[in-house]
């Protein structure tokens, strides 16, 4: 693994705060010049430090303001019906974020719709019928404290 140092930790903070930035603006904000700098730049992409741009986006403008985390609990945790899962898991649009956990439950997800009543839709057509699914459990989000894209 490749070592970074103070100047590529700089890139990818700036990066991560605004992603069009200009590399002339770029380069000033770290101390470099304009060429250094896509340089570096373009080896933090090769290397895999910088997987992608992306765009955030207003969720509540665009009416999916309803957040809920689901735990899931799996009948079967044999690498087949853990791979079963994953692949189908990605398949469904309203889960945001699927994470295996160490816990007395498997996977928990961040899921966000645009209301109750879509959830319980979701959590009852898709998410119960995700293979090897034998017992789901709802918190309902109160409110967005932190985000990481806000």
């Amino acid at each position: 693994m490749n070592e970074l140092d103070r100047i590529d930790h700089s890139i990818i903070r700036e990066l991560q705060k605004n992603a069009r930035i200009t590399v002339t603006e770029l380069a000033s904000k770290v101390g470099l010049s304009k060429t250094p700098c896509q340089v570096r730049m373009r080896r933090l992409e090769e290397q895999g430090f910088i997987t992608g741009y992306t765009v955030l986006v207003n969720q509540t403008k665009l009416g999916q303001s309803h957040i809920a985390f689901a735990q899931v609990t799996l009948n079967d945790t044999s690498s087949e019906a853990l791979k079963a899962f994953n692949t189908a898991v990605k398949k469904i649009a309203a889960i945001e974020q699927c994470h295996m956990i160490a816990a007395n439950f498997d996977y928990l997800m961040k899921v966000r719709t645009r209301n109750m009543a879509e959830y319980r839709q979701v959590l009852g057509e898709q998410i119960s019928a995700l293979p090897h699914v034998l017992q789901t459990s709802t918190f309902v989000v109160m409110e967005n404290v932190k985000d990481a894209g806000l």
